[in-house]
């Protein structure tokens, strides 16, 4: 297997952890510049960019791959939303679907929000992680049109408050599109969104559900396997 960091005369270690800053917490490109800088690392914030655009596909094809193969998500209940993200003036709109445990399954950008884009989306996400037994959602139609079309509108749930775990979820990523002065296409904005997704879950351990010493041990395990993903 080839060395995906042969063309780079920088440390993998620099790479990796450059990538990391940017897609995990909500910092602009030059924000990373002046924190590698701080650390003795000399680069400028478009270096960072092509690292994240090159690497960072990489890196959440990776964990995706090893969750889906330890099945480290739940197919219990699902929670599905979508959020409007605005491209050059124009509405997209981003469809969201997490577990019950705030784990992000998948990410899907449209143009409209109507039956045909529900469907897309959901049979993609059916495709990888199977048919879940609850389905909650909000009162949209597209929801309803498109699981009579799977079959799956049994199994469907909505109620005021019931969604607030999807709603929850979009947090994280609402902070990292303001810190990225919103986005410049349709592309740009989904292939983030899965990167996001990823190294999220990766590093989401749930602090308000774990002891201090439960949580240091959790995330220096995640950072040691977010070293052999990014090898």
């Amino acid at each position: 297997m080839r060395n995906p960091f042969r063309y780079f005369k920088t440390s993998p270690e620099i790479i990796r952890l450059a990538v990391m800053m940017y897609v995990r917490y909500p910092l602009s490109l030059r924000q990373v510049e002046d924190l590698l800088h701080e650390r003795g690392v000399d680069i400028s914030h478009e270096t960072v960019r092509a690292w994240w655009n090159r690497f960072g596909p990489r890196f959440a094809a990776e964990i995706r791959k090893r969750r889906i193969y330890d099945r480290s998500f739940s197919s219990w209940r699902w929670h599905l939303d979508e959020v409007f993200v605005r491209i050059n003036g124009e509405l997209r709109y981003l469809w969201r679907a997490v577990d019950h445990e705030g784990e992000v399954l998948e990410s899907f950008a449209t143009k409209r929000r109507d039956r045909k884009a529900a469907l897309r989306f959901m049979r993609k996400a059916m495709k990888r992680y199977g048919r879940p037994e609850v389905v909650v959602t909000d009162r949209l139609r597209s929801y309803r049109a498109a699981m009579k079309i799977i079959g799956n509108a049994a199994r469907q749930e909505t109620g005021r408050w019931l969604n607030n775990r999807a709603e929850n979820s979009h947090q994280p990523f609402r902070r990292r599109e303001r810190a990225m002065a919103k986005f410049r296409s349709a592309k740009s904005l989904q292939k983030f969104v899965l990167i996001h997704a990823s190294v999220h879950n990766h590093f989401n351990q749930e602090r308000h559900l774990r002891s201090r010493q439960i949580f240091k041990l959790n995330r220096s395990l995640a950072l040691a396997e977010w070293r052999q993903i990014a090898a």
